[in-house]
């Protein structure tokens, strides 16, 4: 097949509807081009527009290799194996071909439109590749400045975006760092404080314990030293009778009832007390003890206190006797 021939179907694929986009963004193009900003430009240069393996290729080669390319519909890509970079290879060998610079007329609208979509998907290095091949076309083509434009800004953006996203991650990094130190910092203290409260409620049950045990031991020697006091006044009274006589030889003179315990009476607490008194021969209470207790200890001080203020009638001889005192609250 000819060059002629196969340069032919190539003007006849160019559909109207994208001549008539193209011609329309190349109107608004030259109405209000837009300017390109040199400092935010992409700082690495664009590559050639046309392979150096392309370049390399002789006429021949180049116009078989444009024509498959057109055949597998590579008009514009993949980027050196296409018809574009092909007859921009033919121009530089033949400038005055009229045939290629016909083709090259054909293709560019379907290159510029390429470009539009590389930029909308954001694919900056593939639309400055296009660029760089319309550039090569045409210098002036309209279209360029805004496609210019449109990369630079492009690229602003998504560099922008992927700061502000970086920076985005990074905060919400350094909050989940906060939050699991804060998480951590609470954990131990909540850790902290059980383990302060079970030792202390350790040390509390072992007090309780002790003083329990203690308590139990006053008791029991208590108990115990009462049995031999006890057990002491029977030895050392030859008769058991022989108290009786001057027990009941006693005549009392005054014997004032003891004081209730405060705790005790607001408890309604009801008890009684054996004490053993020494009368002397004045009538007084010359000693006093308490022998039992029912509860113990409750109402032992007041009962003592009470016996020692008795009196009675003068006897002849000092006597020991003993008393139960009797504590009923509300009488």
């Amino acid at each position: 097949m000819s060059y002629v021939t196969i340069h032919g179907k190539a003007r006849l694929l160019a559909p109207s509807l994208l001549v008539a986009a193209l011609v329309a963004c190349s109107g608004k193009e030259e109405t209000t081009p837009a300017p390109v900003t040199p400092a935010a430009a992409p700082a690495a240069a664009p590559a050639p527009a046309v392979s150096a393996k392309v370049q390399s290729m002789d006429t021949e080669q180049l116009r078989d290799s444009a024509s498959a390319a057109l055949r597998e519909n590579r008009m514009y890509a993949p980027a050196g194996d296409n018809a574009m970079e092909y007859y921009l290879a033919l121009r530089d060998k033949l400038p005055d071909d009229a045939a290629v610079k016909s083709a090259l007329t054909d293709l560019q609208p379907y290159t510029l439109i390429a470009a539009e979509q590389s930029l909308a998907r954001e694919d900056f290095a593939e639309a400055q590749r296009l660029v760089a091949l319309i550039e090569k076309v045409d210098a002036g083509a309209p279209a360029l400045p805004r496609l210019k434009q449109g990369i630079t800004s492009g690229m602003q953006v998504a560099v922008k975006r992927t700061q502000e996203e970086t920076d985005k991650v990074k905060r919400e990094a350094e909050t989940r760092a906060k939050q699991l130190v804060e998480q951590q910092r609470l954990a131990q203290q909540q850790a902290a404080e059980a383990s302060a409260a079970q030792q202390l409620a350790a040390r509390q049950e072992a007090a309780r314990q002790e003083a329990a045990r203690a308590e139990s031991a006053r008791q029991e020697a208590e108990r115990q030293a009462a049995a031999r006091r006890e057990a002491e006044q029977r030895t050392a009274t030859p008769a058991p009778t022989a108290p009786k006589p001057a027990a009941a030889a006693l005549r009392a003179v005054s014997t004032p009832a003891p004081r209730y315990p405060a705790d005790a009476l607001r408890s309604g607490t009801s008890g009684e007390v054996l004490v053993e008194i020494s009368v002397g021969t004045d009538g007084s209470v010359t000693d006093a003890r308490v022998l039992r207790s029912n509860p113990p200890r409750v109402f032992d001080r007041e009962a003592l206190n009470a016996v020692r203020r008795w009196k009675f009638e003068p006897i002849a001889s000092p006597t020991t006797t003993r008393r139960t005192l009797a504590f009923t609250p509300n009488q």
